[in-house]
């Protein structure tokens, strides 16, 4: 092997594991706090209709809103 496909065989495997660094730093924690911060906010829908359809008649729906 030449020095120059040594050189950019190095290069290749610095770009992987850069890649790799950035995946595992920034995008698996920025995708998992976006699902579950869209997750919290379909439970507390569901959780909210659900409270309103089982007390629908009661005076204190009205105290929160």
């Amino acid at each position: 092997m030449s020095p120059g496909a040594a050189a950019l065989w190095h290069t290749v495997g610095v770009i992987e594991v850069v890649v790799i660094a950035i995946v595992l730093v920034v995008l698996i924690p920025v995708g998992f706090l976006m699902s579950t911060s869209i997750a919290a906010g379909l439970i507390g829908f569901l959780l909210k209709d659900d409270a309103e359809t089982r007390h629908a008649d009661s005076e204190l729906l009205e105290t929160n809103r």
